[in-house]
């Protein structure tokens, strides 16, 4: 009689607090809140009124206030009233949950408790308010009607998973039987052995520190040892009872880890693979891996030609990306997509998103229905995030080792290319010196990288005529180099009509470079036209740093160590290729006077170069060293 008015009372109760808070709080709930503590309250009332009967009244304090009418329209209005609030609810929350998952967990038992409970509900409740007589036919259909309730919710478990398995499981009794039986067989063991030692202890004659002492280790002992054999035993348990959970969590932490010591895509593409399909065991399974930017390509499994390579940019792997978690796919979720769902085909049920360090879309794992026909639960999607989680890792670190590799042919192809350069760079400089009666020259470049754009030459205008060069190019490296060649060319072009008329030479090479180069582009020239029967030397300093001469009355070169005078030889013009309107002026320096050795030497430190076109900018000097001797 106790159970029955316990159950009676809250019955109602109870059924409307399940399904406003199950599978997620109902909209009813959230908006009145107080109902659920207010039902409570009145099962409370009308349990403890029926506990010594064990009928199912109202309190009777209400019918002598209100009277019966009152008393028995209370009961009826709770009865029904709160059944009918946790349908509403149930449906409520089928119908406009806020996630898929609380949806699909309302849809697959709502059916059942419709069909199952409310024609009961209806028939109770036509009969007290009505006076129906219901026919015993009519009862029994009702009844059987009630069992499809509890039968939706076994079906919904299974095959759903709207409850997981392993926790109902935890609280089977035949699993706490188990867990609860070895605790009791522990506990007795430990009480054996206990009483086992003091009765050893009784029979000697060991005083009683000794004794005492010896408790103390004894019983430390056995609490250690009985901790351990009580924690291994419960893992086994567990194995026994969840082998497939405790499988699948296995092999997906040993997939966290070897992901880390993956060195490509296909190694990885190969791990999640193995190690999922084990562990999940999926009907079908693919995994798409990120080649370029926004591109997606199968990396592993059946994949349609027309399927192997996907754009991160649809609207349904944007949304992926975007949620960063394990995707259940359903029709529903893909309702409100604008565009088709691209991996339709392939029939997937969960989607996987592999995340990059910018939140972009690296990877995707694309799982079908398992062959146990079981969704995918809780525990599943969270081992599933760990794993995408690592493998987006690994695919950074393959990414970054992929850059560097890139990077490193890169400089060794451009090392390469670098050094052929130099090699030619040095076939343009003078390799013969036509040999001279009164001079001794010679020429040597040391760039500061392996291509620059520093020059010097020896032309020979013609017999006895000497034509000695040097320029230096505003830049370095390569740039500068492709500037000192084209500046070679239109020398070596135009240094024929140097004996005849230096400045139009000089100026037909500034009109050359002014029109094949940048306005940022110039280059300094010293063009120097040596006679060698009247020991004369005619100049064009464009720009150029002042070469220095060099002139001793001694007998030696040595003595050119102590010269006691030294002349510039400053510029007659400014910088070549800067300006359209360039007019070049000449100077000249004999070697005859009283001079027995001098030199020309030039050496170019860091300077600033006169003002250029619109654009250019000061530019450093590159080493350059020039000597001339004569005697």
């Amino acid at each position: 009689m106790t159970y029955r008015a316990i159950f009676n009372g809250y019955n109602p109760a109870l059924f409307f607090l399940f399904f406003a808070v199950f599978p997620a709080r109902s909209p009813l709930d959230r908006r009145g809140p107080w109902l659920k503590w207010l039902g409570l309250a009145l099962g409370l009332s009308f349990a403890l009124s029926g506990l010594g009967t064990g009928g199912y009244e109202t309190p009777a304090v209400v019918g002598r206030l209100f009277g019966q009418q009152v008393s028995r329209a209370v009961r009826m209005m709770y009865t029904y009233g709160f059944h009918i609030l946790g349908l509403v609810s149930l449906v409520d929350n089928a119908l406009s949950a806020s996630t898929l998952e609380v949806r699909r967990k309302s849809r697959v038992i709502v059916w059942g408790t419709l069909v199952g409970v409310a024609p009961v509900i209806l028939g109770l409740g036509a009969q007290e308010l009505f006076r129906f007589q219901m026919s015993l036919w009519l009862i029994a259909v009702l009844v059987l009607l009630l069992y499809l309730y509890p039968l939706s919710f076994a079906y919904a478990v299974v095959k759903h998973r709207v409850l997981e398995i392993p926790v109902l499981l935890r609280r089977s009794a035949r699993y706490l039987l188990v867990q609860r039986g070895s605790l009791l067989l522990h506990i007795l063991v430990g009480a054996a052995a206990t009483a086992l030692f003091a009765w050893g202890l009784s029979r000697t004659r060991l005083v009683a520190p000794v004794a005492l002492t010896g408790g103390v280790i004894f019983g430390s002992a056995l609490a250690l040892g009985g901790i351990r054999v009580h924690r291994a035993t419960a893992q086994r348990i567990d194995r026994a009872f969840f082998r497939s959970a405790y499988d699948a969590r296995l092999i997906l932490e040993d997939l966290v880890e070897k992901t880390r010591t993956a060195t490509d895509r296909n190694e990885l593409a190969a791990l999640l693979e193995h190690h999922l399909k084990q562990a999940l065991q999926p009907a079908t399974f693919a995994v798409y891996l990120e080649i370029s930017d926004q591109q997606l390509s199968a990396a592993r499994g059946d994949i349609p030609q027309e399927l192997r390579l996907i754009s991160a940019e649809e609207p349904v792997m944007a949304q992926l990306a975007r949620r960063g978690k394990p995707w259940e796919v359903s029709e529903e979720s893909l309702a409100d997509s604008p565009a088709p769902f691209p991996l339709a085909p392939l029939r997937p049920e969960c989607l996987v998103p592999i995340v990059g360090r910018d939140s972009r879309l690296a990877g995707v794992l694309v799982l079908g229905p398992r062959l146990s026909e079981e969704p995918y639960s809780g525990e599943d999607k969270h081992l599933l995030a760990t794993v995408a989680s690592q493998a987006g890792v690994a695919l950074e670190s393959i990414r970054l080792g992929e850059k560097i590799a890139e990077r490193i042919e890169a400089e060794r192809r451009a090392a390469q290319e670098m050094e052929f350069a130099r090699e030619v760079q040095a076939r343009l400089f003078p390799q013969k010196l036509p040999p001279r009666k009164t001079l001794e020259y010679a020429g040597t470049c040391i760039q500061a990288r392996q291509v620059g754009g520093d020059y010097y030459d020896f032309l020979e205008l013609r017999p006895g005529r000497l034509a000695l060069v040097l320029t230096d190019i505003a830049g370095k490296g390569v740039s500068g180099a492709l500037l000192m060649a084209n500046l070679q060319a239109n020398l070596r072009s135009q240094y024929a009509l140097a004996l005849d008329d230096l400045p139009r030479s000089l100026e037909s090479v500034n009109q050359l470079f002014y029109e094949n180069t940048t306005d940022s582009s110039y280059a300094t020239l010293f063009f120097a036209d040596y006679d060698d029967y009247s020991r004369r030397l005619r100049y064009a300093n464009c720009g150029h740093l002042p070469p220095l001469l060099l002139r001793t009355q001694g007998s030696s070169r040595q003595d050119l160590a102590a010269v006691p005078e030294v002349e510039l030889l400053n510029p007659t013009c400014t910088v070549v290729g800067l300006f359209e309107d360039w007019r070049c002026g000449i100077a000249e320096v004999d070697f005859t006077l009283g001079t027995r050795w001098c030199s020309i030497r030039t050496a170019s430190p860091k300077r600033k170069m006169p003002p250029a076109r619109s654009s250019a900018r000061a530019a450093y000097w590159k080493r350059s060293r020039a000597m001339l001797t004569c005697r």
